[in-house]
């Protein structure tokens, strides 16, 4: 066992001693250790359940033979960390999580690892350890929240809640109506209830083969989140028996399989930064243009909030993601030959899953869409590709044309949007909120939330270097490709330029020519850095392209 490099003979006793002062016993150093990372802290809804969680599955590897010792990842909350500074440090803990996790590990010599992530950059951050340090590895997640309940009998869900103050300020509800969304909206503990990023990432780690059945959509206070917590800390002991390590299991042919199952699923188009760097930790390349493959042939089958009016308690109760996947196979759609982490194959995984809800999981016949929930778009404003979750755009918005409006950051840009400074047929560009430029590339919700709320969600487009919440929903275009700070035409872009979106050809186009274009950049003066030391400073030193997943170069 790895472990013995810290438990076994004379030259290790010092070692020992020192697990002596943690309580164990020689009986408890002699079995398989296995490092608990659990993400539990006090500030994100969706982690304040993770002690329950870590717990569980402690006592399930245990009951298999293990001993488990738990140690912490960080994680940041992106609802509160929206619309300030803070955002630009949620992405950014992505490499943090994985950097210490990775220390942690190998420092101490364990044998197995079981991953607790809930929310936000945690999960990909830990994934992205998982593949980096690839000993036998186990995800349990601490699950979604419950939806919320309104006076008036509607559900509703943290992307109401920002929407509802874009509505305050068009004057279309008052200071108690936001009152209500405040207390009704975040109903429980666990990741926000819509298929946001959280919810998304976590059900491709069940789709990917990583977390056991129910990883993505089992809601956060029920008792069978702390059932599953029990069976992924023994299933562990399993796949250590087995030497079954991720990099086994999240190989090329996964990754395929889970850009197929987040299209039909509709997920957040933060998986579009996701899947690409933690395929990268597994020296595996995913390319944008593989994405508009997998949208063409991928009928998008659920619409779960912000696209629809259903949540992740929804999709659970319709047979959760192996329903979903059990579909897809029956298309011919996905692998179903590749490992996972219950030693079976996916197809013996999904052999006997049912659609129990033809409404929330849409028969492969009768998609919402014929085409995925997420496309990437190409054009002169965007040489790289970019990104939109087309599920979540309105009809009339799939094609649009019209007249840029330019901000350089996000505060500039929501206080126009307030203000009512903002028409129906404008395209609202936002700028220098990249990896590099921002730095950090902040998720813009708030604006994109702001513009449905006052009622312009069929009719403005946003276009930004920046990403989104998973709960953005309208034709919001982000991870324009190269950014601003890199050099990228959206820095060329100037008040009043028409811009054209045609999200079914794939393509956004500034409609300027390539001389006008050449004159711009040859008087382009860059702005200053934002920011100029600590953490991301660095960060933007040494991050590259959102087309590239915003993975960190290796000096």
């Amino acid at each position: 066992m790895r472990s013995d490099n810290v438990t076994k003979g004379v030259d290790r006793a010092p070692n020992r001693s020192l697990f002596a002062a943690l309580g164990l016993t020689p009986e408890e150093q002699a079995r398989p250790l296995v490092g608990v990372v659990c993400s539990k802290n006090e500030i994100v809804p969706g982690h304040m359940n993770l002690d329950k969680i870590s717990e569980a599955v402690k006592a399930g590897v245990r009951m298999a033979g293990g001993t488990p010792i738990e140690f912490p990842a960080i994680a940041v909350c992106d609802g509160i960390a929206m619309g300030h500074i803070g955002m630009k440090y949620s992405l950014v803990t992505r490499d943090l999580i994985a950097d210490s996790t990775e220390c942690m590990a190998i420092a101490h010599q364990f044998d197995a690892l079981v991953m607790i992530p809930n929310c936000d950059k945690n999960v990909p951050g830990l994934l992205m350890a998982a593949a980096r340090i690839n000993i036998p590895t186990i995800f349990v997640s601490g699950g979604p929240m419950l939806a919320g309940h309104l006076s008036n009998g509607k559900r509703t869900c943290l992307s109401d809640m920002f929407e509802a103050v874009g509505a305050y300020h068009a004057g279309t509800l008052d200071e108690d109506g936001v009152e209500e969304y405040i207390e009704n909206a975040c109903p429980s503990c666990g990741s926000c209830s819509g298929m946001y990023t959280a919810n998304s990432m976590n059900c491709l780690t069940e789709a990917i083969g990583i977390g056991l059945r129910g990883n993505g959509t089992i809601p956060a206070p029920y008792s069978a989140r702390i059932r599953l917590a029990k069976q992924a800390g023994m299933q562990v002991m399993e796949l250590l028996k087995q030497n079954i390590c991720p990099r086994d299991i999240m190989t090329a042919e996964a990754f395929h399989n889970a850009e197929i199952i987040d299209m039909a699923l509709g997920c957040s188009t933060n998986t579009m930064l996701h899947l690409p760097a933690i395929a990268h930790e597994c020296g595996i390349d995913i390319d944008l243009n593989m994405v508009n493959e997998a949208n063409a042939k991928t009928p998008n089958l659920c619409h779960l909030a912000p696209a629809g009016p259903t949540f992740m308690e929804d999709l659970d109760r319709a047979g959760g993601v192996y329903a979903v996947m059990k579909e897809l196979a029956d298309a011919g759609l996905i692998r179903t030959d590749l490992i996972t982490c219950t030693g079976k194959t996916v197809g013996e995984n999904i052999a006997n899953a049912k659609n129990l809800d033809p409404e929330i999981i849409r028969p492969i016949d009768n998609p919402y869409m014929a085409t995925g929930g997420i496309a990437v778009l190409f054009g002169n404003l965007a040489p790289d590709g970019c990104v939109v979750k087309q599920s979540a755009v309105a009809p009339e918005m799939m094609r649009h044309s019209g007249p840029a409006r330019v901000f350089n950051s996000e505060e500039e840009a929501i206080a126009v949007i307030y203000a009512g400074g903002i028409k129906p047929g404008d395209v609202v560009v936002i700028r220098y909120e990249g990896p590099k430029g921002g730095p950090g590339m902040r998720e813009m919700l708030n604006p994109t939330s702001a513009i449905c709320g006052m009622g312009l969600g069929e009719s403005v487009a946003l276009i930004t270097d920046g990403r989104f919440s998973g709960a953005t929903r309208g034709a919001a275009i982000g991870h324009v490709s190269p950014e601003a700070a890199a050099g990228g035409t959206i820095g060329l872009v100037e008040e009043g330029d028409i811009i054209s979106i045609d999200i079914p050809a794939h393509t956004v186009h500034l409609e300027v020519s390539d001389d006008v274009l050449a004159e711009r950049k040859a008087k382009l003066v860059m702005p200053e850095p934002k920011v100029k030391t600590g953490y991301l400073a660095r960060y933007a030193s040494l991050v590259t392209s959102a087309d590239k997943g915003a993975v960190l170069k290796t000096l």
